[in-house]
């Protein structure tokens, strides 16, 4: 933590003296401070777009998954049913014979 005094004072004391005082001091210590934050802002949002991205395409796919499943369980349930009826039928032809 003591760090950040130290630096806070280098800064203030290299803009003091290419400025005037203390107004000059702060003025460029906020622009500084803005211009960072900026770099933050648009890192943060590079990233975000990234992750929205990569979270869009595995909503994508979990559609595209959940389709396929849907397809697929309505082929088995329909599978199921002909086996059914067949073996009833078998079944029941079984039974007469």
């Amino acid at each position: 933590m003591s760090d950040k005094p130290r630096f806070f004072d280098d800064l203030a004391g290299v803009a003091g003296g290419a400025l005037s005082a203390l107004t000059g001091a702060k003025e460029e210590l906020n622009a500084i401070v803005r211009s960072r934050v900026d770099e933050v802002l648009t890192s943060l949002q590079v990233v975000r777009r990234e992750e929205f991205e990569v979270v869009r395409e595995l909503a994508a796919r979990a559609r595209i998954g959940q389709e396929e499943a849907e397809r697929r369980l309505a082929a088995l349930e329909a599978r199921v049913d002909a086996l059914e009826q067949n073996s009833t039928h078998t079944h029941h032809h079984t039974h007469t014979s």
